[in-house]
Formats: C-alpha cells, structure tokens, sequence
C-alpha cells in the first residue's frame, strides 16, 4: 500500500510538473513581442483588398467612391482621437458628428485603424463577407508585428466601436433613399443619352446628385457651362466636335493610353454568338492605387498617409456627386450613338460607351480632383510609376506629374471614341475646381482647429 500511495504521489508530481511546464510554454507564447511600427503601406494593402472585391462586383464609379471614402474616414478618426496632430473631421464634413473615444484602450492606434477600414468596408460592400478573410490575415500580419492575439483582438473591438458611428453617418447620407425613386427612363428627343451597345445598360446613378456631399455646400455648387448644342448641321459647332472623334486616326501609343485608363466596370466582350464580362478596376480604384504609390514611394508616416487617402477618396466622392450633377441635366447624347446616326452607321469606338449621360466626363473631372490634391501634399513635378494595372495586364506607365497623369485619363476618352472634347476640358475644370475646394476647405478646418 505505502509503495502504491508513494507510486501515485510521484504520478500527481509529474502531472503537476508537466503541467506547469505548459503553462509556462503559454506564457512564454503569449508574452509580449518587442512591437514593430505598423507600416503605412499596409494602408495600401487594405484599399487594394477593397478594389479587388469592387472589380469582382462590378461596383459602379460613383459607389466605388463612396466605399473608399467611408472605409479611410472610419481608419482616419481611428488615428485623430489619439494624435492631437491629425484632428478630426467634425467641422470639416457636412454634418459629421464628433465621434466618441471607445470606453476601451487599443494597443496601437494604427491597428485600430486598420482593422476600423476594413470593418467598414466589409458592411458597406456588396461581398463584404470576403474581407472577413482578409482579416484573419490582417491579424496574422499583426502577430509579426510583435502583439498578442488579446492585442489585437482589443484593437479590433476598439475599431469596430469606431467604425460603428461612422457607418452611422454613411446610412443618413440619402443614398438608401435613392431605391425609393422611380425607375429612371431615358428621355426621348434628339440629342438625348439613351442605352448602347452591345449590353444596353440601364442608366448607372442617375440620382447621385441627391447624397450628400462631403464638403461642397451642394451638388451644383460649381455648375458647368452648358454643353455644346446637339446638331446635325454640318456647319455647326456640336458637329465638329462629332467629327472629331470620328476622324481621329490613332497611333500606337494613343491606344496603349485610352485601354490603360479604361476603367470600365461593365465592359462587355463579344466572342462569336457569346458576350463575356471583362472585368475591371474603376477610376476610383486606379487613383487610390496612384496614391498608395505616391505615400509608399515618399515613405510617408502612417498618419500621414491615411490622411492622405481620407482627402483623396473625399475628393473622389465629391467629384462624382458634382459630374454626376451635370450629366443627367445636360443628359447629352454619345458619341457612339450620335455618329452611327449622323455620320457612319457602322462606327465602332476603340472603348465601349459607359451607361450613362456624356457631359461631363467623369474621370477628366474625378482624375483632375485627385492630382489637384496630390500635388498639394507632394509637388508639381512627382515622378513615379504607374503600376496600378500590371494585374490587370497593362502594364506600367511613367509619369512626371500627377496632373500629367490627370491629363492623359482625361484625353484617353477622346483616344477611346466616348467623349467629345468639350466634355472633357470641362470635366478638368470641374475637377479642379472641387479639388480646390477640399484643399482650401481642409485648409480652413485646420486653422480653426489651431485656434481652439
């Protein structure tokens, strides 16, 4: 008995030993890292993630926006409620409420404002769902940054509670009230937008007029001139114009410039009896990348970048909301339809035509907004390449500028054979014109802030 008690009492030792053995390997795995700063790039990463779940559901420009821009408001107050530097948007935003400090503590405020990017971007999406998985990677990145899974974790909880009154703001910006208007019908009449081919897609937006805009005091606020009068008169001003998108004879380098900026979300492919779906990344999406490029190359800090990205996607939100404005008051026909009807029935344009209004051009005006803004924060003469469509397989292109770059999307719509000239120089002016706008309202916010 004594040799069976002292057997057991040896087995509970061991048990014992063992046991605290692993529980000293636990505490030894989750002991804490020597923390790694989060790099600003990973902001880049984020948006990326972002523009890959738009292409694949075919987000329309102007919504492609409106995502970008609440996911990186949601990441930028993460940062403003911790860094007196970077203040918050409240004042600045139309309507932008103060957003309240969780009644947590987060690890990393740069964490939080990743994780509070892409919590937005996931309920605000169509296939948010997929990012749950980008996620999981995103905290695998933050495990080699030197924090704990309780870490991040509480990172991620202090985002969401961010993120939460954001998305707050997003649902009262009059966009869900957009399914309540009646169907959009084309006008009839000549001179007036009606569906092309080949997929005749019904009219993208046409009520983007009526959200709410980040800083202009209304979507009209720089209303253009009128365009050109449709006519079929020879002589006249609206057929030059035609004919000049008709005549032109391009070179190489003019159709390399109009596919690079295509970025055409509904293009169509006809492969004998078949149409197939060509699937791409949005104007939006092709200048957020312009800008992760830009901080990333200027090693910028974090904050300095997300600030960066905030401006940019406002901008392009903004812009949309005032083209958009524009488009369905002027609602002028394409050039597509126009030249098939006037000039040459069997006209084709190197681009397909996008579903909705020509006047204004949408990326001279968004393009021009967004190198409005970068070249305030990095200078007039920024060189750097464009890789943003090596994976859609079109290369890279240098750029001494971003209002170079801004330029060439502009004429690329002419190159493509969708837009008149006229809609294009606008477009620029229009751009350039709510860029200024953001800059100089930014401007003022911080100057008020400085003040108190």
């Amino acid at each position: 008995m004594t040799t069976l008690k002292n057997n057991r009492l040896a087995g509970y030792r061991i048990a014992i030993l063992i046991f605290s053995i692993l529980a000293l390997l636990n505490l030894a795995c989750e002991a804490p890292m020597e923390k790694r700063a989060v790099p600003a790039g990973s902001i880049g990463w984020a948006t990326e993630k972002m523009t890959e779940l738009m292409v694949h559901d075919i987000t329309n420009p102007p919504l492609a926006a409106r995502f970008y821009a609440y996911a990186c408001l949601s990441a930028y107050e993460t940062i403003a409620i911790s860094n007196q530097e970077y203040p918050s948007f409240a004042g600045f935003l139309n309507k932008f409420p103060s957003i309240s400090k969780p009644n947590l503590e987060t690890p990393s405020p740069e964490i939080s404002a990743l994780f509070a990017l892409v919590h937005t971007a996931s309920s605000m999406q169509p296939s948010g769902a997929e990012l749950e998985k980008f996620k999981l990677t995103l905290a695998d990145s933050c495990k080699s940054w030197g924090y704990t899974a309780q870490e991040i974790t509480d990172a991620s909880r202090y985002a969401e509670e961010i993120s939460a009154q954001v998305l707050n703001y997003a649902q009262n910006d009059q966009y869900r009230e957009i399914s309540n208007y009646p169907m959009y019908q084309p006008s009839e009449g000549s001179g007036k937008w009606y569906p092309t081919p080949p997929g005749y897609f019904a009219p993208v937006e046409p009520y983007f007029n009526t959200v709410r805009p980040f800083t202009l005091k209304a979507a009209d606020q720089f209303k253009p001139l009128p365009p050109v009068a449709y006519s079929t008169d020879p002589e006249s001003e609206f057929y030059a114009l035609m004919n000049e998108v008709y005549s032109l004879e391009m070179n190489k380098e003019q159709r390399e410039i109009a596919a690079f900026w295509d970025c055409n979300p509904f293009a169509l492919e006809e492969t004998g009896h078949l149409m197939v779906g060509i699937k791409q990344i949005s104007p939006g999406g092709h200048w957020m990348g312009i800008t992760a490029i830009a901080c990333e190359q200027s090693n910028l800090s974090f904050e300095e970048t997300i600030k960066i990205n905030c401006l940019v996607s406002i901008g392009l939100m903004d812009g949309f909301i005032s083209c958009w404005d524009e488009k369905y008051r002027s609602d002028r026909i394409r050039p597509e339809t126009a030249i098939r009807k006037i000039i040459d029935p069997s006209y084709q344009p190197l681009l397909q035509t996008p579903p909705f209004p020509e006047y204004l051009s949408g990326h001279s005006t968004i393009s021009t907004t967004a190198a409005v803004i970068l070249t305030h924060f990095f200078g007039e003469d920024y060189q750097y390449t464009d890789t943003v469509e090596e994976q859609y397989g079109l290369g890279s292109r240098e750029f001494t500028s971003f209002m170079q770059a801004s330029e060439e999307a502009s004429i690329s719509r002419l190159y493509g054979g969708i837009h008149y000239m006229d809609a294009i120089t606008r477009g620029q002016d229009q751009g350039e014109e709510v860029g200024n706008w953001i800059l100089k309202s930014y401007q003022d916010h911080l100057n008020k802030t400085k003040l108190h």
